[in-house]
């Protein structure tokens, strides 16, 4: 387990000095409402408790350097008074260098700096380890440059570090619930105008997360692609984003677009109309209601968006077969990763004990199974 004394450990073993900060960001879980932030649409994600960490101190150098104790101590440095350029060897470390690109684009003055990061999101798991790990390092810099930003622009500039600098298109909700998220709630999101409000969770039930342990990497998936189909239908449909058509004139209109952009829309649109059902089921605390939502919701992604899997649809279907499961979908972009399931809170011991032996049975690798809790945003630890 990470904790803030087990990094400043690693930080003084490293550089021989304490650091002078340490910062934390959570990965997230979205519960309902996958590839609509990109579209102009809605999202219901929580923080979840765990995170990616950095300990960090300046130095006088205008250098940043990076050491990832997540790839056996791997070192990637740069230079604040040149420009900042990639580096494919060590692609963690973009995610660092993206962040600091986006603000020095935006006039902040990034102090040279050691760090130390390290993490216990599991990576490519769609649990958003690097939208942690840059939301971890905006925090820091801001920290240390005394700068003025909101919690909201650090979101946005750290979608700008993924879409401009590491080249993965993504929406804002990773950004988003990383950096605002509270305690015990979920976080509806408009990802039109960035509007906001915390949603108390459903009573009664827990969010558990199940790993298929297949690993995907967002740049190399066909995440690109879906966008590009949504802007397609978009175009067709003579609006700014898919946000913008209701169900009635996509039925109208559904035979004017290609099959395949077709399928995509419907998704997006559909589960647009999902999340509000969410929010208003979860304020009714309606479990049974939360949960049918949650399995139309994978369905639409397995069948219109096609971003499912085998083992993610095995996983699926394990656990509804569970007595005390509301509900389970993929969470995240898809193409591997995990799966969120709503159950009952005293049926989760035996969920996690009967999913993690019939997975292991049925498609011959461990997962792992765990209960989350709804956690804050980043924070400034020490």
């Amino acid at each position: 387990m990470i904790t803030a004394q087990t990094i400043r450990d690693e930080f003084e073993k490293a550089f021989a000095a304490a650091p002078t900060l340490i910062t934390r960001a959570p990965g997230r879980v979205n519960l309902i409402g996958e590839h609509t932030d990109y579209n102009a649409g809605f999202v219901l994600p929580i923080a979840i408790d765990r995170a990616m960490w950095i300990a960090a101190r300046p130095r006088d150098a205008r250098r940043v350097q990076m050491i990832a104790l997540d790839f056996d101590g791997a070192r990637s440095e740069f230079a604040l008074d040149a420009p900042i350029l990639r580096d494919d060897a060590n692609a963690w470390s973009n995610y660092v260098r993206g962040v600091a690109w986006a603000l020095q684009a935006r006039g902040v003055v990034v102090p040279g700096i050691d760090l130390v990061v390290q993490g216990d999101v599991p990576l490519g798991s769609g649990l958003s380890s690097s939208a942690a790990l840059e939301v971890c390092t905006a925090t820091m810099f801001v920290e240390l440059a005394r700068a003025q930003i909101s919690r909201v622009e650090i979101a946005r500039l750290c979608q700008q570090a993924e879409n401009d600098f590491v080249g993965v298109q993504c929406g804002i909700m990773d950004q988003f619930a990383s950096a605002l998220a509270q305690q015990d709630h979920a976080l509806w999101i408009d990802c039109r105008d960035l509007s906001y409000r915390n949603v108390p969770l459903p009573r009664g039930a827990t969010f558990v997360v199940c790993d298929t342990r297949k690993r995907r990497g967002l740049v190399d998936s066909e995440y690109n692609t879906r966008r590009a189909e949504c802007e397609h239908a978009a175009r067709a449909f003579g609006v700014a984003a898919l946000r913008d058509v209701s169900l009635a004139e996509f039925q109208r209109r559904e035979k004017e677009l290609p099959p395949v952009v077709a399928r995509r829309a419907r998704h997006v649109i559909t589960e647009n109309a999902r999340v509000l059902a969410a929010v208003a089921a979860a304020e009714t605390n309606d479990l049974a209601t939360f949960g049918a939502l949650m399995n139309e919701s994978h369905a639409s992604l397995r069948d219109d968006y096609q971003v499912s899997c085998a083992e993610l649809d095995a996983l699926v279907e394990i656990a509804r077969a569970q007595a005390g499961c509301w509900g389970a979908r993929l969470t995240g972009a898809g193409f591997g990763g995990c799966a969120v399931n709503l159950v009952r809170n005293e049926s989760v011991a035996r969920f996690v004990e009967n999913v993690a032996r019939e997975y292991s049975r049925r498609v011959g690798i461990a997962p792992a199974v765990y209960p989350c809790q709804a956690m804050s945003g980043s924070q400034r630890v020490e």
